[in-house]
């Protein structure tokens, strides 16, 4: 399972609505090969779900993961932060090994 902080819930619900989305628009969240560490995260919007595809639901926000990325993601807590030192989304990922300073790459 993946989780969402409160404060990730409330910014994807404000971003949904700034970019137009339909309540339809749930989160994809994906791993690809590259960053510094080997491995990204990729966040999006998305109104489609593939045959590949689990999904999840905490706090009203339904993420959909496809099963390869799923490995590296179980037990992942997406989280936001602002502020003068905020990161934006970030990723707090049990299964990795290390992080870039950026925190968008791991290894695992």
């Amino acid at each position: 399972m993946i989780s969402v902080t409160d404060k990730a819930k409330d910014r994807i619900v404000n971003l949904r609505k700034q970019e137009g989305h339909s309540q339809n628009h749930h989160i994809r969240v994906s791993v690809q090969g590259g960053g510094c560490s080997g491995l990204m995260y990729d966040l999006s919007f998305d109104s489609e779900t593939k045959d590949n595809d689990e999904i999840f639901e905490d706090k009203g926000i339904k993420i959909m993961v496809d099963k390869k990325s799923l490995l590296y993601l179980l037990g992942t807590t997406l989280d936001f932060s602002d502020g003068l030192n905020g990161k934006g989304f970030q990723f707090i990922n049990p299964n990795a090994s290390r992080t870039c300073g950026c925190g968008e790459s791991f290894a695992v």
